[in-house]
């Protein structure tokens, strides 16, 4: 992703959650998409969809999370 659209993102992020400690990141070899992070721990990744121009967040839980 380009830079602009990340800093867009991380916007969204902060101003939809209410938390400025989220920040979305490049994906190193990645142009596709992008990462989001809660200070260092890792929540998920945003894709862009070039056809339709939307971003997509996807997001994974794990079982030994919800313990």
């Amino acid at each position: 992703m380009k830079p602009d659209e990340i800093r867009k993102l991380d916007a969204y992020f902060k101003r939809v959650f209410q938390n400025p400690r989220l920040e979305v990141k490049a994906r190193p070899r990645k142009e596709d998409s992008a990462e989001l992070y809660l200070g260092d721990e890792f929540l998920g990744l945003v894709y862009k969809d070039e056809e339709e121009g939307d971003y997509n967040f996807s997001m994974a839980i794990l079982d030994i999370d919800l313990a």
